[in-house]
């Protein structure tokens, strides 16, 4: 299995892969003998300690549109499908949009619920939105608001993105700032449901409202401010990936050095006080 090699190779801890072309509807049809396959690839690989994946940009459950919300419906179903096959930990989901129409939270919510219904045995995982064209969950109580209505337990669960909170709006470029992060997230969601954390860092300036990703150092949230909030002691037991573009094909050792630098500078700096 190519990304589990790859992890290795570089020595990462976590993978999340796709479990279909991210900008294309046609989902990939696997046999149960390569789901069961992959599995057995991690458990040979046990450096890897958890795979997650990542539901295709297409999908949008908050339009109005009801062939775009029937096709969405239908493609989350068989992302969740395939990566529960695959004991994936988690299937991060944006949202999508409501193109300036209000979000309908029953409407969101009933689409997740069939998902789960239909394909139990992995959460999915709200990722937070950077802000751009409409986009649902670009605050805490946007999320917290369909967490609450779906009440689905451990069936659902929060990622957030550095990049999407950094270009929202929300800054943690503090020890301090970060700590306030923290704590007004327990406070609207509830760290219990925050499951998966994406590192990256910005292209795009402080509240842009973009989604940008930019390698980790070489953005404007910085290794500093990174370290300052993947620090926090209630984030310690959290998995966490890189959506970054390395040197031109995604994550590699340097970006992984990068990451695991900011986080020893953010703890050493909590440790000084």
């Amino acid at each position: 299995m190519p990304a589990l090699e790859r992890a290795s190779a570089i020595g990462a801890e976590v993978v999340q892969v796709f479990t279909q072309s991210p900008r294309a509807w046609k989902p990939t049809q696997y046999a149960p003998e390569v789901l069961t396959a992959y599995r057995a690839a991690e458990a040979a690989h046990p450096e890897v300690q958890a795979t997650y994946c990542h539901a295709t940009y297409l999908i949008n459950l908050a339009t109005a549109d009801p062939d775009l919300l029937a096709r969405s419906r239908a493609c989350l179903v068989a992302n969740l499908t395939a990566a529960a096959g695959m004991g994936a930990r988690g299937l991060v989901l944006h949202v999508g949009s409501h193109r300036g129409l209000g979000t309908d939270v029953g409407r969101v919510v009933d689409a997740l619920l069939d998902a789960l219904g239909s394909a139990p045995g992995c959460p999915i995982l709200l990722e937070n939105a950077a802000g751009a064209g409409d986009t649902v969950g670009r605050t805490f109580e946007e999320l917290a608001e369909l967490l609450d209505a779906a009440d689905a337990g451990d069936g659902l669960g929060v990622c957030l993105d550095t990049q999407h909170l950094w270009a929202s709006g929300v800054g943690f470029g503090t020890v301090d700032d970060a700590d306030g992060v923290v704590a007004r997230f327990d406070d609207v969601v509830g760290l219990g449901r925050l499951k998966f954390v994406h590192l990256n860092d910005s292209k795009v300036p402080f509240g842009a409202n973009r989604d940008r990703h930019a390698n980790i150092g070489d953005g404007t949230i910085g290794e500093a401010a990174l370290g300052a909030l993947i620090s926090h002691p209630a984030l310690q037991h959290l998995a966490a990936a890189l959506e970054v573009p390395g040197s031109g094909d995604g994550p590699d050792a340097d970006q992984l050095a990068a990451a695991r630098r900011a986080l020893d500078d953010g703890l050493r700096r909590r440790r000084l006080g």
